[in-house]
């Protein structure tokens, strides 16, 4: 077997089609659109390649076939935050074969050792945790929007190679039209009775107003943890736009009290269950294809991306009480077609945010992993620490 280097053109679509390949007989499997693919290494897309560095490879087997592809990268802004300096592992694919794997990560620890990182974490992403981050071990079900899908053997490829837990990320699901439980229905409906509070889905017309609201809820309820800065108006701003060509208004809602914003709920169609039609294509005939499976309603799902309440408010209902406000606009209206709800992961470093889901009715669906591994093999493992 031998490594290549992913430097032309053809050697990208190669990276891209090997994954394609090695799934096609898999029904869950929904092929990633290419570009979402490619703007990770490309220069002109993502900020993080003017100070970073990034390296795609492909493995192939003596007959020239494609086995396996990684890439492995530096994100400078992370790199030091951890105890040692630490680079990236991921787009991860493999056929089952320890040999295979070895060869594979092996060019990644090397490559990293080389630039002094200490450790690896992956399988991640060169950019946002939203996006390609860990690797699936319960939930073999279609993958949402930029979510990774694997073959259950990764976990031990993986883990025999020495990768070791950093964290596990879960996503929750929940039917739309399911009861939230008793205990904090009853809470709902005290906040619902309340007249100081109110919930109101968002309004198009008045994304400005909005897009404050959120920001505003966001600094009050993530600014204070530990390497999370305040959400400026040009970055909210940015969110919103990106937001806008896909959002639903009336599945993205706001909790206020004495007109102040105190919560949010922020949810999207979810996208795979319309690209997945497209064959990793957005051209033109491929956003055609989109068009039209949404407005056939092909999309059933709706994606929770975020879900934040102001500390003063938390412990109180509040989530559940926007929970079945939007639950009265959307179940049973012939013209909103979703059926459930898939919630973006929740690391288990993070419990709060666990117990605020599992309150709404949330129950865990898919569970990924994202795994660490430290170069020095004496060296204490340290597992991810835990919010508080």
């Amino acid at each position: 077997m031998k490594l290549i280097e992913v430097n032309t053109p053809e050697l990208a679509q190669e990276f891209l089609m090997l994954q394609v390949r090695m799934y096609k007989n898999d029904p869950n499997y929904i092929r990633p659109l290419d570009k979402d693919v490619h703007n990770v290494f490309d220069p002109a897309k993502n900020k993080l390649l003017r100070d970073g560095e990034a390296i795609r490879w492909i493995l192939q087997d003596e007959k020239g076939k494609s086995v396996g592809r990684v890439a492995a990268f530096i994100n400078k802004r992370t790199a030091k935050a951890a105890e040692q300096p630490t680079g990236g592992m991921g787009f991860f694919d493999c056929i089952n074969d320890q040999e295979a794997a070895n060869m594979l990560l092996d060019a990644c620890r090397e490559w990293l050792k080389e630039r002094g990182m200490e450790a690896m974490d992956g399988p991640i992403n060169f950019g946002e945790r939203d996006k390609w981050w860990g690797v699936l071990l319960d939930g073999f079900y279609e993958p949402t929007y930029c979510m990774p899908y694997n073959f259950p053997y990764y976990q031990q490829l993986l883990e025999n190679y020495g990768f070791q837990l950093y964290f596990k990320q879960y996503t929750y699901y929940r039917k739309i039209d399911e009861e939230i439980p008793e205990k904090y229905r009853a809470k709902a409906e005290r906040v619902l009775a309340d007249e100081n509070y109110h919930f109101r889905h968002l309004d198009k017309k008045q994304l400005g107003r909005f897009t404050n609201d959120f920001r505003e809820v966001y600094n009050k309820g993530w600014a204070k943890h530990e390497g999370v800065k305040a959400m400026t108006e040009a970055q909210a701003a940015a969110i919103m736009r990106q937001l806008k060509p896909i959002l639903d208004e009336r599945i993205m809602w706001f909790a206020y009290y004495n007109n102040e914003p105190v919560g949010f709920f922020i949810a999207i169609p979810e996208l795979n269950q319309l690209f997945k039609y497209n064959n990793g294509k957005l051209d033109l005939w491929g956003k055609l294809k989109f068009l039209f499976n949404r407005w056939r309603g092909a999309c059933k799902t709706m994606y929770g991306i975020v879900f934040g309440i102001t500390p003063e408010h938390q412990g109180k209902g509040v989530e559940a009480a926007m929970i079945v406000s939007a639950g009265k606009v959307v179940i049973g209206n012939p013209r909103i077609p979703y059926y459930d709800l898939q919630m973006n992961w929740i690391g288990d470093f993070n419990p709060k945010m666990m117990r605020l889901v599992e309150q709404i009715g949330g129950r865990i669906y898919k569970t990924h992993a994202t795994y660490r591994y430290l170069f020095d093999r004496n060296k204490e493992f340290v597992r991810a620490k835990i919010m508080h």
